[in-house]
């Protein structure tokens, strides 16, 4: 009696084991998806910054200054366009992440429900 329930345990044990072990990497996926996104965007976003401030820098007179005035509402407006573009995809990506642990979730259900129903199934049968 002691031996089944010995296996019993260590076999719910080993599936919690993989089933977070699979959770973690999953969770770890979409956070590096996530953060090589936001990286490559403030990347961009510095670099044409740079460019802007450089730009900034070689204005000598007034109508350059009001080159620049046109250029830094555009470049606003686009670092906003990028902003929000990034944030959809991180919102895809959270979003396929958050439905494979759903169904690593299902799985794990169906494998408990699967092993508890087993035993009964086998007494059952055993009684007939």
């Amino acid at each position: 009696m002691t031996q089944q329930f010995n296996n019993q345990l260590f076999a719910f044990t080993k599936q919690f084991t993989d089933s977070a072990f699979k959770a973690h990497s999953l969770a770890l996926k979409g956070l590096e998806k996530v953060a090589e996104l936001q990286l490559k965007a403030l990347e961009e976003q510095t670099k044409v910054s740079a460019e802007f401030v450089t730009e900034v820098m070689e204005a000598r007179d007034i109508d350059g200054l009001r080159g620049l005035w046109e250029k830094g509402s555009s470049l606003s407006r686009e670092n906003a366009e990028r902003a929000v573009a990034v944030s959809q995809e991180v919102l895809a990506i959270t979003q396929k992440t958050a439905e494979s642990l759903n169904a690593l979730v299902q799985e794990q259900r169906q494998a408990a429900n699967d092993a508890v129903a087993a035993p009964v199934a086998g007494k059952k049968a055993a009684a007939k």
